[in-house]
Parts: structure tokens; sequence; C-alpha cells
């Protein structure tokens, strides 16, 4: 089935110690820790990689600041891993690494990674039953705090490339790598899924005018409460919110992000739609809304209009 998962997301980082402190906030598991980088785990053994000096190998930044330097994907079967690597080594350079990961380039400037996947079911996750009228799934069990967030895993993100170049660069993904598209929002960008996964989209491309960048990586959590509370915990140790809880038109998911000291944002994400291929593509010739609603308070200036 080829590509199932992210299996990591390798930052360039200017201040290794507040990026540290931001991603234990979030919940993830610190795995290692040095003077000039660190990694840290989600539940299912994805791994996020912060490198404070250079990274040997990886391509130049594409924006100043702290970024993403490379993706790296997780193949099911040494076999599709084979195949994928041989693909994208018909017009370039691919270089294998003794812990088994192929680096390239893509089309934007992007590292990009491939290497086999780790587990990607989290069996710890217990669901919270809900009630409804007519559909009651809890008794005499009141609901409580969800306690300390941790993310189950990278469930999607979101690169920024430029308008020039862009259809070039989604074929490198959906034409040797195997994505998905889910939905073309030709103003806007590619939402596209792994052929392994079912979730709506596991990556974007978002096209801008005339730059590159990190836009966001989102982390699943189980549920709504999970959100809100790891949204309130993000904000309660000092990281500023970047968007209003809400819940995404294209993919449904609930969503609240926060701004990272990596660069770009972090999203914590819940209930996102799952799809198969009946799904098909879908082409939005102008850019849906945003979201179905956000958060609004009194305070708010349609409020009081």
């Amino acid at each position: 089935m080829g590509i199932q998962r992210i299996e990591s997301v390798v930052y360039s980082v200017e201040d290794l110690a507040e990026c540290v402190r931001f991603f234990s906030d979030l919940g993830l598991a610190l795995v290692t820790r040095t003077d000039d980088q660190a990694v840290f785990e989600t539940i299912v053994k994805q791994t996020v990689r912060l490198h404070a000096s250079p990274i040997a190998g990886a391509p130049p930044a594409l924006e100043p600041g702290p970024t993403i330097r490379e993706v790296v994907w997780g193949v099911d079967t040494p076999e599709a891993l084979s195949d994928l690597v041989d693909a994208l080594a018909k017009d370039r350079e691919v270089v294998g690494d003794e812990g088994g990961v192929y680096h390239t380039i893509d089309e934007t400037g992007f590292g990009l990674g491939l290497t086999l996947a780790g587990p990607s079911v989290a069996e710890v996750v217990t669901p919270r039953e809900a009630n409804v009228l007519g559909h009651v799934r809890r008794w005499n069990a009141p609901v409580t705090s969800a306690g300390r967030v941790r993310p189950l895993r990278m469930c999607h993100l979101a690169l920024n490339i430029p308008k020039a170049g862009r259809d070039e660069a989604v074929a490198l993904y959906t034409d040797r790598l195997g994505f998905v598209p889910t939905d073309i929002v030709r103003p806007m960008g590619v939402f596209m899924r792994c052929e392994g996964d079912a979730d709506h989209h596991n990556f974007l491309l978002c096209h801008r005018p005339d730059r590159a960048g990190v836009n966001h990586v989102a982390f699943e959590v189980p549920g709504f409460d999970e959100v809100i509370e790891g949204g309130n915990h993000m904000v309660g140790q000092g990281w500023r919110e970047a968007r209003r809880l809400g819940r995404h038109t294209i993919g449904s998911n609930v969503f609240r992000f926060v701004h990272a000291p990596c660069g770009g944002r972090v999203e914590l994400a819940a209930d996102m739609d799952r799809v198969d291929g009946t799904y098909g593509t879908r082409v939005h010739e102008t850019a849906p809304p945003h979201h179905i609603w956000t958060l609004r308070t009194s305070g708010d200036p349609k409020d009081d209009q």
C-alpha cells in the first residue's frame, strides 16, 4: 500500500530550550536531548527532531528563522520502499543513511525522506462515550477532566509553496509517491492523503504568491475535550494561540492552533473525516469557507452590529 503516515518532521531551530519546553508542554515524550539536538515522540512513535546546529546533508532552509527542513514518510514494506526510492531517483539524487532513511529534495526544495513505517494503531485510546436523546452511551459515569493531554500522532502537515511550479510540486507526490488528492482548491492548494491512511488528508501543499515555508503540523488527540483542554494548557503555559477553536470545512476536524517557536504553527485536531476510494477527488474553483464555525464571544465586532 505504500506510504502509511508521517514518520518524522525535522526542524532547524534557534532556541532549542524554548522548543523543548514547547513540545514538552504539548505532551510529547522527550526521547533524547543534547546541547544542540532534541527528539520527541508521539504515542505511536513518530518523531519530532529539533536541530540547533547545522543539519548534515539537509537542503538550504526555504525561509529565514526556524522552520521545517525535512519530512520523512513511513512506508509499509521494504519492497514498496525500494520502489518509491527508485521512482524518486529517476531525476534526483537519493541518499540512504545508516538508520534506513532515504533522503532527497522535493520540487520546492524541502527535504523529503522515506523509511519503513512504525505501527500506527494506538491501542491505549478509548474514545469518550457521548449522550444525546435517543442515543445514550454513558450511564452512571459523570464526565471528568481529560487530564494531561498527550497527542496520539502527527496526523497531517501543511507546507507553503510558491504558486509558480505548483503543479509540478504536487505531481511529485501524487504521480511518484502515490498520494491521493482528496480536495483540490484551485486558488489555495491541494489536500491529499497517504495510500495507507483513511484520514481525509495527511498533507496539504498550500499555494502562496511567492514564498515557501512551514504552515503547520497537526497532532491528533482523542476528541473535542482534548482539543479544548490541550489548547487551554498551552495558553496557560504562556504560548500564543494562533486561531480560535473551530471546525474546518475541508476535513471537518475540530481544530485549535498555537504559534510554535520551531516555525509555523501546531494544530490540535480531532474527528477528521475518514474517506476511502469512493470519495474521489473534489475540485473547487473557488475556495470554500475556511471553517464551519469558530468560537465567538460577546466582544466580537460582529456581535456589536
